[in-house]
């Protein structure tokens, strides 16, 4: 039952276009869709933004199955009957592997699960959905070529061939962290030229890509944390990727301070905005004027609605697991990204590594809030959302992939200074959790133990004073609370 269907069986939902029991944009899950029935705030939580729509259901919201299902017919009977077939084998396999996966995004378009996104609309979160499972069935393929001991890098390589023939041509390597002067005063012509040189496509890259990171994380410290960490496994790591071997200010000003912070920094205050803007959805042709118009279809572009992330890490062990996974599952994807570029020989401009990155931001927002629902509801029995769980599917997929085709560069021992730094973080990661989620409770257990037991015991003490025969007296404390307690005015 698509959007319109649904409507018209169990009547709009007041400040909703959707329907109930559709997940759309920041939308509050289980009951709270029936306790807003019951008044605008009701049923909310408490991080989330108030919606009021008009419940206007125009023809851009329905599905439109049969229509595509017409065109779709029209164009496999176009190919079929009036298009000529080429005599190459070779062009005649990619087009049908290209047909077969179409078909199936017009599928997924018009049939699959709708997610949490409704904005701009939620047949752009199918396709993308449907765009994971393909990207996945894409990796098995890869992950499952000639077996060890036959299995070599090369083969792999040669494998994208077939996708692009520019590809498997080795990568010339840039020295990032070679001369590492700020001011070259032996260059009379440039002696800044070290910093000239560093600045690159991946300045830019860095910044956008981490103002789209905090879109998705909501956290500041979050942000900040997965940034500082990555560095660290820059240092960690440049004995197997030599990109990541660069200056101390490339790394810690550049990086960190320069393009990430200042990317977190615009990246908050989109979502201080976001937080803090008025939900106001309204019917495109209710709108009179055209200035109204263009607003609303400008405004299509934004979140139907606004919920704050409340990670609080730090409130039980269940949250704390699991952000340290959300954390480990981030570092992971951008290592991912180095290590298929260097394994593969993937030049970073190539359309591929570009597709990849355009594709993590779109299912990226998606999945961290169908995480973020499923760690926020009481409930542990819930389901992992459809997105996060292709997400997750996919960066151990692309892990297992560099194991595979190239066990060498992975198995290239940590200096020992590096693995020392890392056991170190581990064990102090450990113990502060053990303190925290076990010792500290049970000291806290033991102290209220001990202050019931004390409590217990001066009651049970002034009960043996009133019942001994002795009448408190006037400057007895306990005999003015006790004459207080029963009504009577204590003596004076």
């Amino acid at each position: 039952m698509r959007r319109g269907e649904r409507k018209g069986a169990e009547g709009p939902r007041p400040g909703s276009p959707v329907p109930v029991g559709k997940a759309s944009l920041e939308e509050p899950l289980d009951g709270a869709a029936t306790g807003r029935a019951s008044g605008p705030a009701a049923g909310r939580r408490s991080t989330e933004s108030e919606v009021y729509d008009d419940g206007t259901n125009t023809f851009f919201w329905r599905a439109h199955t049969l229509s595509v299902l017409f065109i779709l017919t029209c164009v496999l009977g176009y190919v079929t009957l009036l298009e000529e077939t080429p005599r190459d084998t070779a062009y005649n396999t990619k087009r049908g592997i290209v047909a077969s996966i179409l078909v199936f995004l017009c599928f997924g378009v018009t049939q699959a699960k709708d997610g949490p996104f409704s904005r701009p609309h939620p047949a752009y979160w199918r396709f993308w959905l449907c765009v994971s499972v393909v990207y996945e069935l894409v990796l098995i393929f890869i992950l499952f070529q000639m077996p060890p001991p036959l299995q070599t890098v090369q083969d792999g390589r040669q494998f994208l061939k077939y996708v692009d023939p520019r590809l498997g041509v080795p990568l010339p390597e840039r020295d990032y962290g070679g001369n590492c002067l700020i001011y070259d005063a032996d260059n009379k012509t440039d002696p800044f030229h070290n910093v000239w040189d560093k600045l690159d496509g991946f300045v830019p890259a860095h910044f956008i890509g981490w103002y789209l990171k905090t879109l998705m994380i909501r956290d500041w410290w979050m942000c900040t944390i997965v940034s500082v960490m990555f560095e660290f496994l820059e240092y960690s790591l440049e004995h197997q990727l030599p990109n990541f071997s660069e200056c101390w200010w490339d790394h810690w000003i550049m990086d960190v301070l320069v393009c990430n912070g200042l990317g977190i920094y615009c990246g908050m205050k989109t979502l201080e905005w976001l937080s803090l803007k008025t939900y106001k959805w309204q019917g495109l042709w209710n709108i009179p004027t055209y200035k109204g118009k263009m607003k609303r279809i400008v405004f299509q572009f934004t979140p139907y609605s606004w919920v704050r992330f409340e990670w609080k890490p730090a409130s039980s062990l269940r949250r704390w697991l699991a952000v340290c996974g959300i954390i480990l599952v981030f570092l992971l994807a951008e290592l991912n990204t180095f290590y298929l570029k260097f394994v593969l020989w993937m030049p970073p401009e190539h359309y591929l590594v570009l597709l990849r990155l355009v594709f993590f931001v779109n299912v990226g927002g998606v999945a961290m809030r169908e995480i973020y629902d499923f760690m926020d509801d009481p409930k542990l029995h819930k389901k992992l959302g459809q997105q996060a769980w292709l997400v997750a599917a996919i960066t151990v997929t692309e892990l297992l992939i560099v194991v595979k085709y190239d066990p060498h560069t992975l198995t290239l021992s940590l200096p020992f200074y590096i693995a020392q730094c890392w056991t170190l973080g581990s064990v102090l990661a450990l113990t502060w959790t053990v303190w925290r989620f076990f010792l500290r409770d049970i000291t806290l257990r033991y102290k209220e133990t001990r202050r019931q037991k004390q409590q217990g015991r001066d009651d049970q003490g002034r009960a043996d004073g009133s019942v001994d025969g002795r009448q408190p007296g006037p400057d007895d404390p306990s005999g003015s609370e006790e004459a207080e307690r029963e009504g009577v005015p204590a003596p004076h």
